[in-house]
């Protein structure tokens, strides 16, 4: 058995292909992230990842849409979007399969 704890991840992500991690494995990468309301992230897309956001808590909005609690945003290869936390909110992301570097900006 091994224990961890979250504090000590990188920005809520625990398994992957990076360090430090709690399961190293580059099927996937999984995080919790923590927002306070008014946090954005530049609009984004991923070349090779699925990338599946869970909405645990609070309100947000991706592809220029309000999503809420219990609300699953399944976001395909090369479509990109920005991020913007309307309340506090809480996450959880999953990126199949973990690809490192795999993140590009949109100009």
């Amino acid at each position: 058995m091994q224990t961890f704890k979250l504090s000590d991840m990188t920005k809520g992500w625990f398994v992957g292909a990076f360090t430090p991690t709690a399961f190293a494995t580059d099927a996937c990468e999984v995080a919790i992230k923590r927002y306070k309301a008014g946090d954005k992230e530049e609009a984004h897309f991923h070349k090779v990842a699925t990338e599946i956001t869970l909405i645990v808590s609070g309100r947000v909005r991706m592809f220029g849409k309000e999503w809420g609690e219990g609300d699953i945003i399944v976001v395909a290869p090369n479509d990109a979007t920005d991020f913007e936390a309307l309340t506090d909110a809480i996450n959880v992301v999953v990126k199949t399969p973990g690809a490192l570097n795999d993140k590009f900006l949109v100009k």
